[in-house]
């Protein structure tokens, strides 16, 4: 049987995403100087592609399933050539969106984009600019930046630069302001149509799909576990929040019970004062591998 081909995307999400196959189940070993991680599954084999040629590579079926950003789709006309199985937001180091902004100098005379109207702009998102643009009837000159995207607005080069943020602080820090938000974009699984129409290749894909995002919803979840006892069970019960419904045992002694239940881990800090409020004791909480 022939493995499923898996690009896994080198540079900044290389890092994140073998953690996540972990703890989903995968282990993924990446040696220096080569592109073809060892991985602990016979029915896979991995390839490194940066993350903005990898939906060339899945649309043409040099790959099977890969994992890239939905702005590298859109920006390489991938759209309509992939299958997208799964949106996995993993690699946010903040709960905001990613964003691809349109940016100038705060001194700048651009306050919308009309304002762009005859001027040039630099970015890695070319065909995603252009084509923003022309929705919104501006011509302007968009050039391709090969790095250092937002050095071209400070120093004067361009007139603004399309640049991905997430909380814009450093677009602020060098100067620099936001005019609009072009896209949104977060990170896809996608699969080659024909792998995902061969049978044993989907269960394959729907496997690895069902597991990473098992990996991520527990992410963000905890379990809680304590004593109570009987008598302030139903108080405790009224607030308590949980997937179900929570497990309740009773304890040798018949005057207290325990409780589980798994919570959102932004929760926490404010379940645990009202817990011990209605007589919670001996309270636990624990980290989740996945959720399913």
């Amino acid at each position: 049987m022939t493995p499923l081909k898996l690009g896994i995307p080198k540079g900044s999400l290389e890092q994140s995403t073998i953690e996540l196959f972990a703890q989903a189940g995968w282990h993924i070993t990446p040696f220096s100087r080569n592109y073809f991680p060892a991985v602990d599954d016979p029915e896979l084999r991995c390839s490194l592609v940066r993350p903005q040629e990898m939906a060339v590579y899945v649309a043409d079926g040099t790959l099977d399933l890969g994992l890239t950003g939905l702005d590298w789709i859109l920006e390489r006309n991938c759209e309509e050539k992939v299958v997208s199985v799964a949106t996995l937001d993993y690699s946010k180091s903040s709960n905001q969106p990613c964003r691809w902004v349109l940016v100038v100098r705060k001194d700048a005379p651009i306050h919308t984009l009309a304002d762009l109207q005859g001027k040039r702009i630099a970015t890695e998102l070319e065909q995603v600019t252009r084509r923003y643009l022309q929705r919104h009837g501006v011509q302007a000159e968009v050039i391709f930046s090969w790095g250092a995207t937002e050095a071209k607005a400070v120093e004067g080069l361009v007139d603004a630069v399309v640049e991905i943020t997430e909380t814009g602080s450093t677009i602020h820090a060098h100067g620099l302001r936001i005019v609009e938000e072009v896209m949104q974009t977060s990170t896809r699984l996608i699969a080659h149509p024909a792998a995902y129409a061969d049978p044993w290749k989907r269960a394959k894909i729907e496997q690895i799909s069902l597991l990473l995002t098992a990996a991520l919803t527990a992410r963000h979840k905890v379990v809680l576990k304590m004593n109570i006892p009987s008598a302030c069970l139903a108080d405790l019960l009224a607030f308590l929040p949980s997937l179900q419904s929570p497990t309740v045992s009773h304890l040798t002694d018949p005057a207290w019970s325990a409780v589980e239940t798994v919570v959102d881990r932004r929760e926490v800090r404010n379940l645990i004062p009202r817990l011990k409020g209605v007589g919670a004791v001996g309270i636990l909480e624990y980290d989740l591998k996945k959720v399913v």
